[in-house]
């Protein structure tokens, strides 16, 4: 219980406590930073938000350090920023191999999906991340799952020429002749052959 207002501590006021702790000296320099923009009136950011930024931060630089202290405090690992993306997502995006293993590790989804539907395999590829990209193949994920568009991650290996992906995708079962809402197949976006225009 809460020694000044009497209301019962739960396990997530625990997690964000000791989360606090460990990141107090990040948020005081992002605070002290912003001061100037803030106006007299206007409150400090939330420290869920703060958090949450951190979290995010951590992925996309790859700070195994930073994401630890996140797992050890048994945080949502699959939290999602306003563009749908999950640290997960972040870490494979930019590369950073370590955390998408310490991520995967600690039970994040790898079959989670953006707010337009693209996954953490398909921004692998989408940036030539061949190595997370196989990593992330060894996930029980659906192998044609599609985005918004109606695109699979093999059309996206096709598409960028990630040959060596292409065919681990077939090799687990990927559908080559599935099409995109553009009428748009693996096979022929791995010619150079697309088609612009929607099915009607």
């Amino acid at each position: 219980m809460h020694p000044i207002t009497g209301r019962l501590t739960t396990v997530g006021d625990l997690q964000e406590q000791n989360l606090m702790r460990y990141f107090i000296p990040w948020i005081c320099s992002a605070m002290m930073l912003s001061t100037a923009a803030l106006a007299d009136d206007t409150p400090p950011p939330d420290t869920r938000q703060q958090l949450r930024e951190l979290y995010f931060d951590a992925a996309r630089t790859g700070s195994t350090d930073r994401l630890g202290a996140f797992i050890e405090a048994h945080y949502d690992l699959d939290t999602r920023d306003e563009s749908g993306y999950t640290a997960l997502i972040l870490a494979a995006y930019h590369g950073q191999t370590a955390a998408v293993e310490q991520l995967l590790a600690a039970g994040a989804n790898p079959c989670s999906q953006d707010k337009r539907g693209n996954t953490a395999l398909m921004g692998a590829i989408f940036k030539g991340e061949v190595s997370i990209a196989h990593r992330l193949l060894k996930a029980d994920c659906a192998t044609d799952e599609r985005n918004n568009s109606g695109q699979t991650a093999a059309m996206y290996a096709a598409l960028f020429q990630r040959k060596d992906i292409l065919e681990a995708l077939a090799a687990k079962g990927a559908d080559l002749d599935a099409r995109d809402d553009r009428g748009n197949d693996a096979r022929s976006l791995g010619e150079g052959r697309f088609s612009s225009a929607p099915i009607r």
